[in-house]
């Protein structure tokens, strides 16, 4: 990518259950160009989740903190959590050439895309609510109200994906991380973006 190209900011959403955590670590492994932006909660880490790396994990006095100073892109509650994007170090990376992920929640992805024309958006689907339940209930790890809950949220997720501009089936994780590289590698050849390779070459015959 040459120093002056600017990266893509990718909003990438999906109900629990969808396979957004593998998808995304197999798509990062693939892709040196890309890089994950760690959003900032009050929710408690899960197992084997890494501070600073997963998430920053802070208290709700420390969030209020960061809404007070405008420096969240978009900050949502979910589930009696809250979640916000640090603006900083995205601005910092796109100016880098980098794309960077956002791997956010609906609600916080819609702001986003209300207040971004900019941005790339991604819904990760399963092949039916049945497979979704099926994924949730196998990882063994939250009580029946967490999981009925989360499928009632997930309802909700799907009925707004029509916001985004591709839906990405996962039904096997190699195939989803392919059709998101697809994304990735045609956005780059928009008009919006490849207008100054155009304005270099008509540059070119004005001066022969």
């Amino acid at each position: 990518m040459s120093q002056n190209k600017k990266g893509l900011l990718v909003i990438f959403s999906g109900p629990s259950g969808s396979g957004k955590g593998t998808i995304m670590k197999s798509l990062l492994a693939s892709r040196d160009d890309t890089v994950l932006s760690v959003s900032m909660t009050t929710r408690a880490p899960r197992p084997g989740e890494i501070d600073g790396y997963h998430y920053h994990f802070v208290t709700r006095e420390e969030f209020q903190k960061t809404i007070e100073e405008d420096g969240f892109l978009e900050y949502a509650e979910y589930n009696g959590n809250f979640y916000g994007t640090p603006e900083a170090p995205i601005r910092r990376l796109l100016n880098e050439g980098k794309n960077v992920m956002l791997e956010i929640e609906v609600q916080g992805a819609e702001k986003v895309m209300d207040h971004r024309s900019d941005v790339v958006s991604i819904f990760i689907t399963t092949p039916s609510f049945e497979e979704l339940e099926r994924r949730l209930r196998g990882r063994g790890t939250e009580p029946e109200e967490v999981i009925q809950g989360r499928m009632k949220t997930s309802q909700y997720e799907l009925s707004r994906a029509f916001r985004y501009q591709y839906i990405v089936l996962n039904d096997e994780v190699e195939k989803a991380v392919d059709r998101i590289n697809t994304i990735i590698d045609a956005e780059y050849m928009r008009y919006s973006r490849m207008e100054n390779t155009i304005l270099e070459v008509l540059k070119d015959v004005s001066t022969q």
